[in-house]
């Protein structure tokens, strides 16, 4: 899917791709070869009108692929309340996986806000995705003010990782148990994130497993979440609760992390649902 013939969107309709990574869902749309502006086509009203799953398309997050100089694509990533999102693992490996399917290679570099990342389809299927060394330093995360990020002065304990995003982990003994839409959207908007904040609760299940839930800054409930999966993977290391590689059981399935060297890698299985077009009455609605 490269180069669609929608150089005009609102005149000709405007093809996009509909994709999952463990049913963390995903719009995407194709820029590369169309000459549009370099910022893309999305804009915030576009990102609300598709993210609707009643008038819409319905996402967890928009990905929208754009022409590089210097790596295979560039991906800008859009929530369904029209903020941009500053990174989204399972969206990446989505888009990666496509287009190692279209060149028939097994390895592609994209740029995003976190700068020049490296994908590689393992020889099990599965995506890795290295999305890059995580984020610990108070106004790199970035909170309001400088405090401890392995123990925020909240409620709960948790700890602040970024992740080109910003993230609040907190360890329970039973991440199932909690009561994700009355807690999440509190930590979400609490004054300590100037940007907001994804918000995960984890339990230990294991030196190597951990199970982890989330609520995602300008999403809500996602039944995954790449980047939040690596931020929890970090906090638990750095907490002494696990070590480099993990495990983690999410509510649509299992990723892995591994936090090397030279950044947090992250591996699970993609899924391509099916293609689509949205209409010129549509595009036009939202403009």
């Amino acid at each position: 899917m490269r180069g669609m013939d929608a150089s005009t969107p609102s005149a000709a309709g405007l093809p996009f791709l509909k994709m999952h990574g463990l049913g963390n869902d995903f719009v995407v749309i194709d820029s590369r070869g169309r000459g549009v502006a370099a910022g893309g086509v999305t804009t915030p009203a576009l990102a609300r009108a598709l993210g609707d799953r009643n008038r819409g398309v319905g996402f967890d997050q928009l990905a929208e692929i754009r022409d590089s100089d210097t790596a295979d694509f560039a991906l800008d990533f859009w929530n369904g309340d029209g903020s941009r999102a500053g990174a989204c693992g399972n969206a990446t490996r989505c888009v990666s996986a496509l287009v190692m399917a279209g060149s028939g290679t097994g390895e592609v570099t994209l740029t995003t806000e976190r700068g020049l990342l490296r994908a590689v389809r393992r020889n099990d299927g599965l995506i890795s995705v290295n999305m890059g060394l995580p984020q610990t330093g108070w106004a790199d995360i970035p909170l309001s003010r400088e405090v401890d990020t392995l123990h925020l002065p909240l409620a709960g304990d948790p700890v602040a990782v970024g992740m080109g995003n910003t993230h609040c982990v907190f360890f329970v003994a039973d991440a199932g148990a909690v009561d994700l839409p009355a807690v999440g959207p509190k930590w979400e908007h609490d004054p300590l994130f100037p940007q907001r904040t994804n918000v995960e609760f984890a339990s230990v299940a294991g030196p190597d497993r951990l199970r982890m839930r989330v609520w995602e800054r300008g999403a809500g409930i996602t039944l995954a979440c790449g980047s939040g999966a690596c931020a929890t993977a970090v906090a638990a290391h750095l907490r002494g609760l696990t070590g480099r590689r993990v495990a983690l059981d999410l509510d649509g399935g299992t990723l892995e992390v591994d936090w090397r060297e030279d950044g947090v890698w992250m591996t699970g299985p993609v899924a391509h649902v099916f293609n689509g077009t949205l209409s010129p009455a549509f595009l036009e609605s939202v403009r």
